[in-house]
């Protein structure tokens, strides 16, 4: 088999592994698919109440995107390429949740980071800067993941350019509801609960 359809396997099992989940059930806080936007990821693991816990949550679904991108990287450029759209299709499609998973950011920019620590640092500081204006984190993502891929193209990157806009495009369908409650001034702020 190809080392590119092995990248594309190991990176869509490693981002399925949903640890806002495992670590909000470890914690005795129940399932938070049952409350707020029933999301696994780490913004609704805050609604919880437990920040230390959806620090946790955002730092491990980031870090399951930067070690399938390093890891596959030991095959080539492709093999990360395809390794960083595995996890991050299997962390907003994993199969263990009848593919019903998180909306894919924090995974997102663990892959970025992999791939430019400047495209990374960009997406942090336009996250920072939107939700510190906005108090949306949906908004801030939408604008982080918007931005991303021209950083990528800028600093010399257009394969992981292309394939970053392609993931910011998913990033967009699954934040669909939240566009609609953005528009219609009905999206919950950060650190809302319920």
């Amino acid at each position: 088999m190809s080392p590119i359809y092995i990248a594309l396997a190991f990176g869509y099992l490693l981002g399925s592994v949903p640890f806002g989940l495992l670590l909000t059930r470890a914690a005795g806080l129940g399932d938070v698919r049952q409350i707020g936007s029933g999301n696994i990821g780490a913004t609704n693991v805050l609604r919880t109440g437990n920040k230390g816990l959806a620090a946790l949550t955002l730092i491990l679904d980031a870090l399951k995107g930067t070690a399938a991108v390093l890891i596959a990287a030991n095959w080539g450029s492709d093999a990360a390429l395809f390794a960083g759209v595995g996890a991050f299709l299997g962390h907003i499609f994993p199969i263990w949740l009848r593919f019903k998973g998180g909306k894919g950011v924090a995974t997102y920019l663990g892959i970025l980071a992999a791939f430019s620590w400047k495209a990374a640092l960009v997406f942090a500081a336009a996250w920072l800067a939107v939700a510190f204006l906005s108090r949306y984190s949906s908004l801030a993502a939408l604008v982080a993941t918007a931005v991303s891929p021209l950083v990528l193209y800028i600093v010399g990157l257009p394969d992981f350019a292309l394939a970053l806009l392609a993931l910011t495009a998913l990033v967009y369908i699954k934040h669909a509801a939240n566009i609609t409650r953005l528009v219609s001034g009905k999206e919950s702020k950060i650190g809302a609960k319920g």
